[in-house]
């Protein structure tokens, strides 16, 4: 008999369960320390309509991963001489002005999923101000888990793992590609190993902005038996021209999945790769108000060196 059914026993107490564990608990989020440098996001383009509302969402993202982070983007110099302060303030304008108003200098996170022509540019101008610059953000598994959803939302692949439907449009091959030349397809091809664990199809990379790449890729996984391949960019967006993209699908004749955009795992991604960096970085000042805040005016520019 339970002591809710002997009379004038008291009632139980409920305690609070404890922690949930293994494998399929929700991680803690580590706390921010007070102090901590700012996220600054460095967008390899222009600022413009498709660019800033990508990067605008993801960090939305950070924020909503990380509360207490705070982020700002800059951008690449636009060149045209019609930037606005507030929208197109490019990545030195930013470190220049956390500089002038005495505040630790923000952890710069580059916005590509691997080496990009931009990034030697970025880290020196960042060593000028004594910022640190965390590394690409891949190869990672949640890049193949983008990279996977967005061919699935093309018709191109199964969405579940399993395989338990078909898809009559599915590819039978995947080339991943990318931009930032034979450097960024070698480092694509461990992302690729892991697409194509998910999908059980060959994967090979290729570089967008390399002649031939994208045309050897399919043609040698059409040597290996694939008669549907499919594109699959591993680009967020605003590092690589929509012009290139489109004409890697016409000119190879394959279908093509959508850039990976502001998927929720490359925000976290983003999230991630900044916390990475905290312990190295230098919490310098207490936190406060100044160009690097979440609610601050968004940055801009066309080549973060200049």
């Amino acid at each position: 008999m339970s002591t809710a059914a002997i009379p004038g026993a008291p009632l139980p107490v409920r305690t609070p369960g404890s922690r949930a564990r293994g494998r399929h608990r929700r991680p803690e989020r580590p706390e921010i320390p007070a102090g901590s440098p700012a996220l600054l996001l460095a967008v390899p383009a222009a600022a413009g309509p498709d660019s800033r509302s990508v990067v605008e969402e993801l960090l939305s993202i950070v924020r909503s991963e990380q509360n207490g982070v705070r982020t700002i983007a800059g951008y690449l110099p636009s060149g045209d001489g019609n930037a606005d302060a507030d929208d197109e303030r490019t990545v030195a304008e930013l470190l220049a002005e956390a500089a002038g108003a005495g505040l630790p200098a923000p952890v710069v996170v580059p916005l590509v999923p691997g080496p990009h022509d931009f990034l030697p540019a970025l880290h020196g101008l960042a060593a000028e101000y004594g910022a640190p610059v965390t590394d690409a953000l891949g190869p990672h598994p949640l890049l193949a888990e983008a990279v996977h959803v967005r061919l699935s939302e093309a018709g191109l692949a199964r969405a579940d793992r399993a395989r338990l439907f078909a898809i009559a449009t599915a590819a039978d091959g995947v080339v991943l590609t990318t931009v930032g030349g034979q450097a960024a397809a070698d480092a694509a091809g461990i992302t690729g190993m892991l697409l194509a664990a998910r999908l059980a199809v060959p994967v090979v990379a290729a570089a967008l902005d390399v002649p031939g790449s994208v045309a050897d890729a399919v043609a040698h996984l059409k040597e290996m038996g694939a008669q549907n391949p499919a594109l699959a960019p591993l680009v967020i967006g605003p590092e690589a021209d929509a012009e290139l993209l489109a004409a890697a699908a016409e000119e190879s004749g394959c279908p093509s999945a959508a850039p990976l955009g502001a998927y929720q795992a490359v925000g976290q991604l983003v999230a991630s790769t900044y916390l990475a960096a905290l312990p190295a970085a230098d919490p310098g000042a207490a936190d406060q108000a100044g160009p690097a805040e979440e609610d601050g005016p968004r940055a801009g520019g066309r080549h973060a060196a200049q």
